[in-house]
């Protein structure tokens, strides 16, 4: 690792400085913030040109530009970096290693929130990206699960803003429905708009992390981003201290959080089950 400044931007943006394992630790904030892929690319060539001996990437958007230049990369919040081409397996052998978000499975999870929150939905729209490998595999383990839980699904592909305003709103002429937000950087990007149409059409809906939910969203289950960038640090010392990202496993999550938004609930006049709240990390009120 070069050693310049403990903190320096990249094409404007912030860069992370995760105490105690050095200097110059970089860390593009793209994912989320633009899903423009000529800016991402730009940015990824400005990181090269930096010359630090790793980088930290987080998300699908950021992870392919930069698996292009040199430096070693430990990536975080990728649903399946195997399927995205990313990694070659789970024991990597390549330059970039990391932690992946969830598996295909946890949807199974999401239907039953959704049920257990508004037993009267039969319906599900689900949101998704098509344009990514984990948008087709999340939809997709949805959709196997729905008949054995009685719920009829239906996907919201988000390439744009118009087109998830048209999609919901035509969801929500009919009664009994409600919403399922999968995780892509679209989605993260459209945020505030997913939640403001799932309140005014009086949508349940149940998303992939909690960043929706203190948008005012209803309910969340995902990993603790926190704790997986942690484990991303760890990584990183290892990789400076000498050990090859090819030796380090793609690891999944090990702590999941479940959050929910009272506000929200009174306002499409549900009632949390007792049991439900028991078991939530976190309670907006």
């Amino acid at each position: 690792m070069n050693s310049g400044n403990c903190c320096r931007e990249v094409g404007g943006k912030p860069c992370l400085d995760l105490g105690g394992i050095g200097c110059s630790f970089f860390l593009p904030f793209t994912d989320g913030a633009t899903t423009n892929t000529d800016d991402i690319r730009k940015h990824a060539a400005e990181l090269a040109a930096l010359a630090p001996d790793v980088i930290l990437a987080s998300g699908s958007a950021t992870l392919g530009p930069l698996l292009q230049v040199t430096p070693p990369v430990v990536f975080t919040i990728i649903v399946d970096p195997v399927g995205a081409g990313f990694v070659a397996n789970l024991a990597p052998g390549g330059n970039a290693t990391g932690f992946t978000t969830f598996e295909y499975g946890i949807g199974a999870k999401w239907l039953e929130l959704l049920q257990q929150l508004a037993p009267a939905v039969t319906r599900a729209a689900v949101v998704r990206d098509p344009s990514i490998t984990s948008g087709i595999g999340q939809w997709g383990a949805i959709q196997a699960v729905a008949p054995s839980v009685g719920m009829v699904v239906s996907p919201v592909n988000v390439h744009d803003a118009a087109e998830i305003e048209r999609s919901i709103a035509s969801f929500a002429r009919a009664a009994n429905g409600g919403l399922i937000v999968t995780g892509s950087g679209f989605a993260v990007v459209h945020r505030d708009l997913i939640v403001a149409l799932a309140a005014r059409h009086k949508l349940p809906a149940v998303y992939y992390e909690r960043l929706f939910v203190t948008a005012g969203g209803l309910i969340s289950y995902g990993p603790d981003y926190l704790d997986q960038h942690r484990r991303a640090a760890g990584y990183v010392d290892r990789i400076l201290k000498g050990e090859k990202p090819a030796d380090l496993p793609v690891q999944a999550p090990t702590k999941y959080e479940l959050v929910i938004n009272l506000k929200t609930a009174k306002a499409l006049n549900l009632e949390v089950p007792p049991s439900l709240l028991a078991r939530a990390d976190e309670v907006i009120e």
